[in-house]
């Protein structure tokens, strides 16, 4: 059966092993890594989205988000570890779910960085457009050209602008690019700590009440929007086969990394609520409008109008909240540090893609031809340009919630996955060794795959809806192409002409060093 067509650990190892990528990776570039991935679009942006759906209560909201993802990469942390190849939960699953599984949950993956990356292009666009705004430019970006149709506009071309900059970057080389991760990692750090250091002070108690407006159920589907804001960490898995010491530098650098954002994500909540309040907009019934719905957006434009702009309604949260409490420069500054940081995060997003396209077809399950490199530039450039139209058209017409949740629909299926896979493990492996080991698996195991079931139920039936049909196409394309191509069946371990696969990355893993980053492995 297709279903256990399994390519063994073993076999994993080896084969990542004849035909490995150049190991550069130390913790702190790994550390690092994680934070650029994680801090961007979840908490510039999406703190609007959290409020309207749950009010004050978006602090438990990020504590829920928070716990299932702290869950989840404990599970990745002994994976990574004891496996350390690229490919995150996709390679996870071949080895113990099978082939069919291992191809629906890269095909998720697919869909949780494309769609994450259209994303954070449209939290970059609200941000560029609020400092152009408020700057001495006179510069003002017509609201039907800087917004989708449901959020009133007609075309997000700031965002259409962003990721085609990205994605040619991408083409033309990243060394340049990736070698300003750490600065802009520190960037996004130091504006999230001074709007903490603005906003906490001027905190009015009176603004947490009411607490839960709109319930618990509010706080659970907040906490499964602003999910997002924690994807990233998992990207980290991804470059396990660059990392050096992965037993040691992979789980430290992934709970390090998610445990640093936790706690900027509180804070940072914190000021929001205290600072201006942040409770939703409701309709006549008390019930809280959608967010990134028409109705949301009519209503928004009648209170801004009226003068009244509350923090569900602003694009660039954190920006307006300074400037709501009089600090109408250092919005400007925290505007100008997203606009700055988040591309940086768009780059890792499709960084994160090219890793999950590689491994795929490394194993027969995507033609080799997406990773075919450009005679000049060195880079995966077919797959590259690809991705990046869809991140395009994606980021053109749909608000940043909607995008949101329909990536979250496919990182918490992959996470179901990797926990279920660690306790698999434990049952058919016991013998195999464990550089880190998920203390606590079967009550830790369990509560990754009950939180992540838990979260997608809570998110928007259109989200709910699009991994299914997401998931329907892909098969199809699985038993167009990768039924029959698959290095398993037809008895290859390692892929035909794989110089040409492993030096465009190479040179990405080379750039992630940062400043000062050498070419240990030139291209031909």
């Amino acid at each position: 059966m297709i279903f256990w067509r399994v390519k063994s650990l073993d076999t994993i190892l080896a084969t990542a092993e004849k035909k490995s990528l150049h190991r550069s990776l130390g913790v702190w570039q790994l550390t690092l890594l994680g934070v650029g991935a994680i801090i961007g679009t979840g908490i510039f942006v999406l703190t609007a989205e959290a409020a309207q759906k749950a009010g004050p209560g978006m602090m438990i909201a990020f504590v829920i988000a928070g716990f299932v993802c702290a869950v989840a990469a404990l599970c990745y942390s002994e994976l990574s570890s004891m496996v350390p190849v690229s490919g995150s939960a996709y390679t996870y699953s071949y080895a113990v779910l099978g082939e069919l599984i291992a191809w629906v949950v890269g095909w998720a993956l697919i869909l949780e960085y494309s769609v994450a990356a259209g994303a954070v292009a449209v939290g970059w666009s609200g941000y560029f457009v609020g400092l152009l705004n408020h700057s001495d430019l006179g510069i003002e970006i017509p609201f039907a050209l800087a917004n989708g149709p449901f959020a009133g506009g007609i075309i997000n071309l700031p965002a259409v602008a962003i990721c085609i900059l990205v994605t040619s970057l991408l083409v033309i080389g990243t060394r340049e690019s990736a070698a300003f991760n750490a600065v802009l990692v520190a960037v996004k750090i130091a504006a999230l700590s001074v709007f903490i250091a603005l906003a906490l002070p001027v905190s009015d108690i009176n603004h947490f009440e009411p607490f839960l407006p709109l319930g618990t159920s509010g706080v659970v589907a907040a906490a499964a929007s602003i999910f997002f804001a924690y994807v990233g960490f998992d990207a980290v898995s991804t470059a396990a086969e660059e990392t050096k010491n992965p037993q040691r530098n992979l789980p430290i650098a992934l709970v390090g990394s998610l445990m640093l954002c936790t706690v900027f994500y509180l804070l940072v909540s914190a000021g929001v609520i205290g600072a201006v309040g942040a409770q939703p907009l409701i309709d006549a019934a008390g019930e809280g409008l959608a967010p990134g719905s028409t109705l949301m957006a009519e209503q928004c434009s009648l209170l801004a109008a009226a003068g009244e702009q509350p923090v569900v309604c602003s694009q660039e949260a954190l920006a307006h909240v300074l400037r709501q409490i009089g600090w109408e420069k250092a919005g400007n500054l925290i505007g100008l540090a997203a606009f700055l940081a988040l591309p940086s995060v768009i780059l890792m997003m499709l960084f994160g893609q090219t890793r999950i396209f590689f491994v795929m077809s490394r194993d027969g399950l995507l033609p080799e031809v997406l990773s075919h490199v450009h005679p000049r530039f060195k880079t995966p450039h077919i797959v590259t340009l690809i991705t990046g139209m869809v991140v395009t058209l994606t980021a053109a017409f749909l608000p940043v919630g909607k995008l949101a949740n329909i990536s979250n629909s496919g990182t918490l299926f992959a996470f179901l996955v990797v926990a279920l896979t660690v306790m698999i493990l434990r049952v058919k492996d016991k013998k195999r060794i464990r550089p880190f080991k998920t203390p606590a698996i079967w009550l830790i195991g369990p509560l990754a795959i009950t939180g992540c079931i838990i979260l997608f139920l809570f998110l928007p039936l259109d989200a709910k809806l699009v991994f299914p049909i997401w998931t329907a196409i892909g098969l199809v394309f699985y038993f167009l192409y990768g039924y029959r191509k698959s290095h398993v069946l037809l008895g290859i371990d390692t892929p035909s002409g794989g110089e040409n696969l492993i030096e465009p990355i190479r040179s990405l893993a080379d750039c992630d060093e940062g400043n000062g980053a050498k070419e240990n492995n030139p291209a031909p």
